[in-house]
């Protein structure tokens, strides 16, 4: 009797220590990935190298990955990534792979390579042709029951170099949402015809929002999103909207951080709805930090970015990650995270940057949650960043430079 005591309480503190290791939920985890030499690791929330890893090794019928591109590197982390795609395929999981058409010229080899596989078929969409974007998701779907979403690409440097955020959620009327995307684009990519989307495109109207109770009184609400507009199963769903109304809920503060931030559309016209809904929230008294990278520093952008920050309430902050000590890393070293934390009540994580384009041409994804517990770890990841020393202040007086971040 004693034997089977000892190791009753040996499972219960591996459990216990297991959960503990959760950033969130169970059912509902932050992920992040973070630039090596640099202080923005959080211990408490596990790497997506490692819950990859776990959900990939743990697939038994499918997985669904649609990314904006795979590039690797010999001896980085992607590396057993995709090796353990390969070992899923073989094992008789079914694999099906998208990727953006034009990132796919850029990068190949990888995404030929798992082409080639048993059990994995891979296809090609052209964004361009359907909406006049790209495919810039970022997710993968376990089994029919699982997903992670987030900022990271499928990029070795998205999993040692840059920094990222993402989310797990194991819920079955949250993944069917997200499955319906996936399905829409696996036969929009056959011919990325823009014809065919009215007959191909399936209007639902969900039940939503998802509501789970956690523990014994804890409930965690939340609330799938999408991109582009005239390519989402349900347009209550879509981004811009869902972000615009959580701004307009704000009463103390507002946290954002982006890779870019622009209210110039790339046709140089002028795109007012996030600029007006953030000033909105500092007129009537909320405080507005954002963070954006280095790379935003740029013309017109950085002249949108002072002009905003000009705006009572209204604070702008960019971010320089450091060089890696072994050498300079083409896009790498930089902020990429995408979220959006509405005092300490509710967020949105997502792949999408604020611009235009991202809402109204480019295929994104995104979550709302109404959660404190979640809402406060972002908080948390955003105040390291905001008073860490990789950030700084924009200042209306200099003149600004762009740091070089493409192949030298």
């Amino acid at each position: 009797m004693t034997k089977y005591i000892f190791l009753f309480i040996i499972v219960f503190l591996f459990t216990q220590t297991s959960f503990s290791q959760i950033a969130g939920y169970p059912d509902f985890e932050l992920v992040e990935s973070v630039p090596i030499e640099t202080s923005l690791d959080n211990p408490d929330i596990r790497n997506a190298h490692e819950v990859w890893l776990e959900m990939i090794n743990g697939a038994k019928k499918s997985l669904d990955i649609e990314e904006f591109y795979i590039s690797d590197q010999k001896g980085e982390p992607l590396e057993d990534i995709l090796a353990a795609i390969v070992k899923a395929a073989e094992r008789g999981v079914n694999v099906r792979l998208i990727v953006d058409a034009r990132m796919h010229k850029t990068y190949p080899e990888p995404t030929d390579m798992l082409g080639k596989q048993k059990n994995i078929e891979v296809r090609v969409i052209d964004f361009g042709k359907l909406a006049g974007g790209v495919q810039h998701s970022k997710y993968f779907i376990v089994d029919g029951e699982q997903i992670f979403l987030g900022s990271q690409n499928f990029d070795w440097r998205a999993l040692k170099h840059i920094h990222e955020l993402g989310v797990r959620i194991k819920n079955s009327q949250a993944i069917k949402i997200y499955e319906d995307v996936f399905e829409l684009d696996w036969q929009l990519s056959s011919s990325s015809d823009k014809s065919q989307i009215a007959s191909l495109l399936k209007h639902q109207s969900y039940q939503l929002p998802i509501r789970i109770v956690e523990g014994t009184n804890d409930t965690l609400v939340y609330t799938p999103t999408m991109s582009p507009i005239g390519i989402i199963p349900d347009t209550m769903l879509w981004d811009e909207k869902a972000i615009v109304h959580l701004i307009d809920q704000a009463t103390r503060d507002v946290f954002c951080q982006f890779l870019t931030y622009s209210p110039i559309a790339r046709d140089k016209s002028y795109y007012p709805i996030l600029n007006e809904a953030l000033k909105r929230a500092a007129s009537r008294g909320v405080k507005v930090k954002m963070i954006v990278s280095d790379w935003s520093i740029d013309h017109p952008t950085i002249d949108s970015l002072k002009s905003l920050a000009k705006t009572s309430n209204i604070e702008i902050k960019f971010s320089a990650i450091p060089e890696w000590s072994g050498g300079y890393i083409s896009f790498a070293r930089v902020e990429h995270c995408k979220y959006l934390v509405i005092d300490s009540s509710s967020c949105w994580i997502g792949t999408s940057n604020w611009e235009k384009s991202y809402f109204y041409t480019t295929r994104n994804l995104g979550v709302v949650v109404e959660n404190q517990k979640i809402t406060n770890l972002l908080r948390r990841i955003f105040l390291k960043g905001w008073d860490g020393p990789y950030t700084e202040s924009i200042k209306q007086e200099i003149e600004y430079k762009p740091r070089m971040h493409g192949e030298k």
